[in-house]
């Protein structure tokens, strides 16, 4: 079974989803018949490499609320990785552009590394608060998972595995893809958003069990734990019913 994920580097929502399916995965029965493959999304591909702002910072212009509900915001955020076991620091996170994150992903899959790399690049952006868009975070983050330093500083000086990425956002285009994380089992079902386990558990079973066109699997209406997603407006929490 083929499980495509279109994801960006800077949606805290992929990284939460990222982990609830891997969760999933580990109890599958059928996990060693399953190839993950991390496809690129941009949720700002106008975003500069250094705004020079935090995090914070950025909420609070883009929303137009304040720096304190800004930071009350990203403290959701926080609660929300620990459901899947994550602890973020999303405050000291670095607002940049995720092109050459993508870049360095796809060359990283010609090497056969791009699961490792993916996991490093979002525990660096969400946990330690690296500069992914830096040439030289990124290359020293490729060598820590066995990638060749020199030809991956040689990848991000050029423009390969530009066509790559682009290629990667209009078929998730085609797909109907308008925000991440978006999960694509088999070609068969497809999960959108950071959901609940027993959803990507669902989609699982059902594309290994079934041959159709991919159908949208959530959670339901009743649930207090609906997907997280974000899109270029913004990333969402959940809602709760009280």
């Amino acid at each position: 079974m083929n499980i495509e994920v279109w994801s960006d580097y800077m949606c805290p929502f992929c990284y939460i989803g990222k982990r609830r399916l891997e969760q999933v995965l580990q109890q599958f029965p059928h996990h060693d018949e399953v190839k993950l493959t991390f496809k690129s999304f941009e949720l700002n591909p106008d975003a500069v490499k250094d705004s020079g702002k935090t995090i914070n910072e950025e909420l609070s212009a883009k929303y137009g609320v304040s720096l304190q509900e800004a930071q009350a915001m990203n403290d959701r955020m926080n609660e929300n990785a620990r459901s899947a076991g994550l602890e973020y620091n999303i405050h000291a996170m670095v607002p940049t552009n995720s092109l050459d994150a993508h870049r360095l992903t796809l060359w990283a899959q010609t090497q056969g590394k791009m699961l490792e790399l993916s996991e490093r690049l979002f525990q660096a952006v969400f946990i330690e608060g690296k500069h992914t868009g830096d040439p030289e975070v990124l290359t020293a983050l490729a060598a820590e998972v066995g990638l060749d330093r020199d030809e991956a500083a040689a990848v991000l000086a050029s423009d390969r595995y530009t066509d790559e990425v682009r290629a990667d956002e209009a078929e998730g285009a085609e797909l109907g893809v308008s925000g991440v994380p978006f999960f694509v089992f088999d070609r068969k079902f497809a999960v959108s958003g950071a959901q609940p386990d027993e959803v990507f558990h669902d989609a699982l079973q059902k594309a290994w069990d079934e041959r159709s066109p991919f159908t949208m699997v959530s959670a339901s209406s009743s649930a207090d734990d609906a997907g997280g997603v974000c899109t270029d407006d913004g990333c969402e929490l959940p809602r709760r019913e009280n």
